[in-house]
């Protein structure tokens, strides 16, 4: 198995422990659109404590990726995913997160 099929498999068991539906191409086209950062141990994660991150989140994903106008609702929903994936959980893998908000505003054609 490679790297990224061990990421991937990664992915589904968190969704799973998590118990979080998951429709395994979209969750694939997610992780390869992230590219080398699902590899890096601070960029494959995300830090909802975090003002910088919540805004990069907006901008460089919701914005630039899914075509979302900047909007309080970004950010209410960037949290709303902080808090299905657990507030308390320090491993807010990026994929998972994306995926979320991807499937959040319905933009899943985005990566079709």
């Amino acid at each position: 198995m490679d790297k990224f099929e061990e990421q991937i498999d990664l992915m589904k068991s968190e969704m799973t422990k998590m118990e979080l539906a998951y429709d395994e191409e979209l969750l694939v086209k997610v992780a390869k659109d992230l590219g080398q950062t699902i590899y890096w141990e601070d960029a494959s994660r995300i830090s909802t404590s975090s003002d910088s991150e919540i805004a990069t989140v907006n901008k460089n994903y919701l914005q630039k990726k899914l075509g979302l106008e900047d909007a309080p609702e970004n950010v209410e929903a960037i949290k709303e995913v902080g808090a299905i994936m657990g507030t308390s959980n320090k491993n807010k893998w990026r994929i998972i997160f994306y995926y979320l908000l991807c499937k959040k505003f319905g933009k899943e054609s985005v990566y079709a």
